[in-house]
């Protein structure tokens, strides 16, 4: 994983706690236009506005910038059910088998 992927989580995470960019820049206090420059990997946030923005989304900077690819929010805090929970990781599982492993 790396930065450009920034935009991405970003908004699967804003997106995952039903928040829309208006409501996710005034809980930062900042424009909506950073939110959809952020999202689209046109700039990216300030380390303080990084800092909201895991406290917010409750994630981590690691996440978000590319470092760990571990995500750190629990799927039952999105609200998906046991058995959505259930048959989402048996997706992952089988996409984690069914891939192709790429040379770097």
């Amino acid at each position: 994983m790396t930065m450009e992927y920034f935009g991405d989580k970003l908004k699967s995470l804003r997106k995952a706690k039903k928040l829309t960019q208006v409501e996710l820049a005034q809980q930062l206090d900042i424009s909506k236009w950073a939110i959809t420059s952020y999202e689209q990997g046109k700039t990216y946030p300030s380390i303080e506005v990084l800092i909201k923005i895991c406290s917010v989304l409750d994630t981590s900077s690691d996440y978000l910038l590319g470092i760990s690819d571990k995500l750190p929010v629990k799927l039952s805090t999105l609200g998906f059910t046991d058995e959505e929970v259930r048959l989402l990781l048996q997706f992952l599982n089988l996409f984690q088998q069914n891939r192709t492993p790429i040379d770097k």
